[in-house]
């Protein structure tokens, strides 16, 4: 049988990257989202190597760049706000020409919502509850809506994937723990930073703010022909990490249990914290989460496949999560297209062709966390020196760095004579 509705859970960057693709090659594409509406702002994220490939054959780049923070710096502070360490953000990525693109997750997933609202179905406030497959496709049950029997479901629903969940079993099965926790809230830009991110760590411990271009402040990306907004963003993103022996294996299960752990983890730690913890109440989009990543022995169940984080979620520390989301939305929609809508054929192409870039993405998050949150006082007294040498080290002509090389160690196919509108 061949393939021509898929179902896709997940609406933030996967799901429309590969509704977008799945369209121009002839499927037809719904898109299930348990959120009632597009989620808003989030925290920035990276679109870099062959995800900037990805992004410009959609021709999107434009739109992408505009919505860019502008982040240009980064500060290591002590307890009392004194710059201990400081680099240019791009030395981290090995992005020195400016080729790469931050932006906030939420101002992603609108452009690429927005690119196919209107050659796709959107269904919001429904989630997946049971699939069952068969001889005419799979069978797919909600928790609100009606049965609809498609051709291929597609998990792009996260790092608690409920599609994989359902398919492959319990996620503790392809957890693999970084010990580490983060968390990540919104709160106003109380220091005036302009395109600046500042850090204050002790062992075990760190706290950040960040602040990018004031246009990131607007409910959407700019479009062309806007005034350009001046002065610093009114927000920042909050930023608290710290390191724990369990590892992320457990989370608080409600609200208020993540902020009681937040408030006994950095309470009396100085610098900016208290301010920061108030942010923590007072944001209800508080995001809280181990850093863990996702290793599965494959992505594909039948007529059920997985893409993004629900298959190699790489974890904040790797900075690549949602380039690899763009990378492989492309490459199945591709394969598939390739394979004239065939699962047996496409899918397994689409995890050789894919696999070594997202396990090379994927290995870079642990010496991230590790550089992020420091555990210990020698460990920190290396990271700050690492730091310090940085700018030295690209000055020197040094090659890029593993999170550059990782990003670009693919070569995107070209499936363009397979689109049909």
């Amino acid at each position: 049988m061949q393939t021509r509705t898929v179902l896709i859970s997940g609406a933030s960057v996967a799901g429309p990257a590969l509704a977008f693709w799945l369209h121009r090659y002839g499927f037809d594409p719904v898109v299930v989202e348990r959120a009632p509406r597009p989620r808003e702002g989030g925290y920035a994220v990276d679109v870099r190597g062959a995800a900037i490939t990805a992004v410009e054959r959609m021709g999107l780049l434009p739109d992408v760049r505009r919505a860019h923070t502008g982040t240009a710096r980064a500060r290591f502070v002590d307890g009392a706000g004194r710059t201990v360490a400081a680099l240019d953000a791009g030395v981290i990525g090995g992005d020195t020409d400016g080729a790469d693109a931050e932006l906030l997750r939420g101002h992603l997933a609108r452009i690429l919502i927005d690119a196919t609202r209107s050659t796709c179905e959107y269904v919001y406030g429904d989630s997946i509850a049971a699939l069952e497959e068969g001889p005419a496709g799979v069978r797919v049950s909600f928790e609100n809506g009606p049965d609809r029997v498609v051709d291929l479901v597609v998990g792009a629903d996260g790092l608690h994937s409920n599609v994989r969940a359902l398919a492959f079993g319990p996620e503790e099965r392809y957890l693999r723990h970084l010990g580490r926790y983060i968390a990540i809230c919104t709160v106003p830009n109380h220091l005036g930073l302009d395109r600046e991110a500042v850090l204050c760590t002790t062992p075990g411990r760190v706290a950040g703010l960040y602040s990018g271009a004031p246009h990131t402040a607007r409910a959407e990306p700019p479009r062309a022909g806007e005034p350009p907004l001046t002065g610093p963003n009114p927000e920042a993103k909050a930023l608290l990490a710290f390191a724990r022996r369990d590892g992320g294996a457990t989370r608080p299960a409600d609200r208020a249990d993540r902020v009681r752990v937040l408030e006994e983890v950095f309470g009396g730690m100085g610098w900016e914290v208290p301010a920061v913890l108030a942010g923590v109440r007072a944001d209800p989009d508080l995001y809280f989460d181990g850093i863990t990543q996702i290793r599965m022995p494959g992505w594909t169940r039948g007529r059920t496949d997985l893409v993004g984080d629900a298959a190699y979620g790489p974890s904040p520390m790797s900075g690549q999560g949602t380039s690899m989301a763009l990378v492989g939305a492309y490459v199945l929609a591709g394969e598939l297209a390739a394979a004239g809508g065939d699962p047996a054929v496409a899918l397994p192409r689409y995890e050789a062709e894919t696999r070594a870039f997202m396990r090379a993405n994927q290995d870079i998050a642990a010496p991230g966390a590790r550089f992020l949150v420091p555990a210990t006082a020698p460990g920190l007294r290396v990271r700050d020196l690492a730091v310090r040498s940085a700018p030295l080290l690209a000055r020197l002509g040094a090659p890029g760095s593993r999170v550059g090389r990782a990003a670009r160690s693919i070569t995107l196919r070209d499936y363009r004579d397979h689109a049909v509108r």
